[in-house]
């Protein structure tokens, strides 16, 4: 592999440097999150230290469960060195509320399921709670108007 510090390196070789899938580096190349790299004449694509870097941070961002337009959000403020930190701060804070909000959905599923898993005796008999409860839920009336569309 070539060192780091000179480049370029083909998809292979950035997607080993960047903890990236080649997959997913053409994916986030298409969605514009890195810019268009040079390529051989035979048509490789060509990534240097730059282009390895934002991947790094593409990576980091979506460990970190950001989604893709946070991630165009948080790239052009990275390489704006104009930006301003509040600008950071509350992308950062609105995904960190995103996520109290999902966890606490996630912790409602499970007390439910755990309530559901226990009243179920789970043995011969034909009768389950859980079923009872999964085929008697309501949609909720927007889900209800679009399920009718697929009947």
């Amino acid at each position: 592999m070539n060192n780091e510090q000179e480049g370029p390196f083909n998809i292979g070789e950035a997607a080993a440097l960047s903890g990236v899938s080649a997959k997913m580096l053409r994916h986030y190349e298409a969605l514009g999150l890195l810019p268009r790299v040079a390529r051989t004449y035979s048509g490789y694509r060509q990534y240097g230290p730059s282009e390895v870097h934002t991947l790094r941070f593409i990576r980091r961002a979506r460990d970190l469960g950001f989604g893709i337009p946070e991630i165009k959000l948080l790239l052009d403020l990275w390489q704006n060195r104009r930006r301003a930190s509040v600008n950071v701060k509350r992308i950062a804070l609105e995904h960190v509320a995103d996520l109290d909000r999902r966890i606490a959905e996630m912790q409602a599923m499970k007390r439910t399921l755990a309530a559901l898993a226990h009243s179920c005796h789970g043995d011969d008999r034909a009768e389950c709670p859980i079923l009872d409860d999964l085929a008697a839920a309501e949609l909720p009336a927007s889900r209800r108007v679009a399920a009718k569309r697929f009947r």
